[in-house]
């Protein structure tokens, strides 16, 4: 492993910052003392930076050189709504909050490369460090883009990494086209008629029209999505009733629906629809239909990945430069991607075993009350950005 020994040097700093994000963690659009402590870094550092893009958002900039190419790096600041259980001295020292997914691992990877680059500009071009709230259901980087992120900070391309559990540290994972899914919700109220539940006879019941509906949604993956093609439709709540022999008048369903490709969520939420308004129908009920489209599926440039890919090998080797297996989860980092030519990519987070004494007694995967970040991956990370960057500003 090729890491830049200056960076190495200075992990165990940027490992205290780290610990001290993960322990005063804050949710989304509330990252006030986070986005304080980044401005703090690269201001000591010498890198000027611009504070309000996307209400807590933190974008740095590095020149050298005369050239106009420029590159935007991506880090997430937010923690999650998880009471962490984890009792080491960083863990959270705010209840019902936890950086349950490492953005406190990546803002120290970026802020270890934003120190070297202010430090050694060895490239010719633009670096904007792009630190940005809320991707945890926020959209933090669709409302940055809107803020003017790009126009403000012009980029040629643009970069993200996450950790991931699993995946063995020392090694990164990166693949073109859609890596992560789009999330969906949708909502159906299902409305019958209540009576006594003694004599259903007399009543139209929501609860079995729901789950008619249940089993209906899952013929739509198998019976009209394609096989080669990927689609989850997952009901996780249901509510209806408050006593026992009483049927009521309505029943809510919500859940979640996952895809790659927009033609598949177009033909998702129409079979949808139709299932719900006609399996009502043939009971005698009727129903309210929402469906709501948030983050969209996170999709690589062919180019971008192949560039990003040589650099990665360059620093672990080819055998450690694995395929990254496309997600059903999603990532907030797919709005910079529409607007820009870019890579998402995965650097390997191990099993858990980097743990300190005191940790909890679940497994360290993205969003378990038991989870770390590995404070051995900064340097590799950082390594990493500063590569990018030299590579993709090269000097003539």
């Amino acid at each position: 492993m090729k890491l830049i020994d200056s960076i190495a040097v200075q992990a165990a700093g940027i490992a205290g910052i780290r610990r001290d994000i993960h322990a005063h963690p804050e949710l989304s659009y509330e990252e006030f003392r986070t986005s304080d402590l980044v401005a703090a870094k690269l201001a000591e550092w010498g890198i000027p930076v611009h504070r309000g893009l996307g209400g807590t958002g933190v974008v740095g900039t590095v020149r050298n050189g005369t050239s106009s190419r420029a590159i935007g790096l991506r880090a997430d600041m937010d923690a999650l709504p998880v009471q962490e259980i984890n009792a080491f001295p960083h863990a959270s020292r705010h209840a019902g909050k936890m950086h349950a997914c490492g953005h406190d691992g990546h803002t120290a990877m970026l802020l270890a490369a934003a120190q070297h680059l202010a430090l050694n500009r060895n490239f010719d071009g633009t670096v904007h460090l792009i630190f940005q709230p809320a991707e945890e259901g926020g959209a933090g980087a669709d409302r940055m883009i809107r803020d003017g992120l790009f126009d403000q900070f012009p980029v040629d391309a643009v970069f993200g990494m996450h950790n991931w559990p699993g995946l063995p540290a020392g090694s990164f994972a990166l693949s073109p086209g859609p890596v992560m899914a789009s999330t969906n919700e949708f909502k159906i109220v299902v409305k019958g008629k209540g009576g006594h539940a003694a004599m259903a006879y007399n009543t139209v019941d929501p609860v079995v029209v729901a789950a008619q509906l249940v089993q209906a949604f899952q013929t739509i993956i198998s019976r009209n999505v394609k096989p080669i093609e990927a689609g989850v439709i997952s009901v996780t709540m249901i509510h209806a009733g408050h006593a026992t022999n009483v049927i009521a008048d309505s029943c809510e369903l919500q859940g979640t629906v996952r895809t790659f490709r927009p033609e598949v969520l177009d033909l998702i939420e129409a079979r949808m629809k139709v299932c719900a308004d006609h399996t009502c129908a043939a009971f005698g009920a009727s129903c309210e239909f929402e469906f709501v489209r948030n983050y969209p599926a996170t999709i690589n440039s062919e180019a971008e990945v192949a560039f990003a890919r040589r650099v990665m090998a360059s620093i672990v080797g080819e055998a450690n430069v694995l395929r990254q297996e496309p997600t059903m989860g999603a990532e907030d980092f797919a709005y910079m991607l529409r607007a820009k030519p870019g890579a998402y990519a995965f650097i390997g987070n191990g099993e858990g075993a980097h743990r300190g004494h005191g940790h909890g007694e679940g497994p360290c995967t993205l969003h378990n009350p038991s989870y770390d970040f590995n404070d051995d991956l900064i340097p590799l990370g950082a390594t990493f950005w500063v590569r990018l960057v030299e590579e993709f500003l090269k000097k003539a």
